[in-house]
């Protein structure tokens, strides 16, 4: 995915509300043993893929759907910070479709890693991502993460190292 402005970002964050809409639909219109709606949420294809909409289990559905959230958030504040970069490709979790989960189209320049945990520290997430970028080469290094520890958009330094700025966002 490509992002070289904010109202591509706020189209993409718009189709993943209406994808969250049509799964939440079909939840209200569901029966009353609570064990049989887990069960179907987990195993069936009820829900939908937050960007390219094709049907996924509503747990995956909630995992990428955040995961999508946080990468557009981070592009969000990189556009304002890096200008010169020429927007942003965006490839959240796909490990091998690029190194980096969000790098800008200038190559070298920006490269981020984003999240979303209920803790930056959970499953040593933030501490994975800070390693990775520890051994990449572009100039400006980011973490990014949607948490409800850190509510808001703010740098964190004291988060930081090794050159690597770290930020809370928000979906907004």
């Amino acid at each position: 995915m490509l992002i070289e402005s904010l109202a591509e970002i706020d189209d993409q964050v718009a189709g993943i509300r209406r994808a969250t809409g049509k799964t939440i639909t079909w939840l209200m219109t569901q029966g009353a043993d609570p064990l049989a709606l887990l069960r179907r949420m987990k195993f069936e294809t009820v829900g939908r893929h937050p960007v390219d909409g094709h049907e996924l289990n509503f747990i995956e559905q909630v995992n990428q759907t955040w995961t999508y959230l946080a990468a557009l958030a981070a592009t969000r504040e990189l556009l304002l910070l890096h200008p010169d970069a020429g927007g942003f490709h965006l490839a959240p979790g796909a490990h091998a479709a690029q190194p980096l989960d969000v790098m800008s189209v200038a190559p070298g320049l920006v490269g981020a890693e984003t999240f979303a945990a209920v803790h930056p520290a959970n499953n040593r997430k933030l501490a994975m991502d800070l390693a990775k970028l520890a051994g990449s080469a572009e100039k400006f290094r980011y973490v990014f993460f949607i948490s409800p520890a850190y509510l808001g958009t703010q740098r964190l330094p004291d988060l930081e190292r090794d050159g690597i700025q770290v930020w809370s966002v928000d979906v907004g």
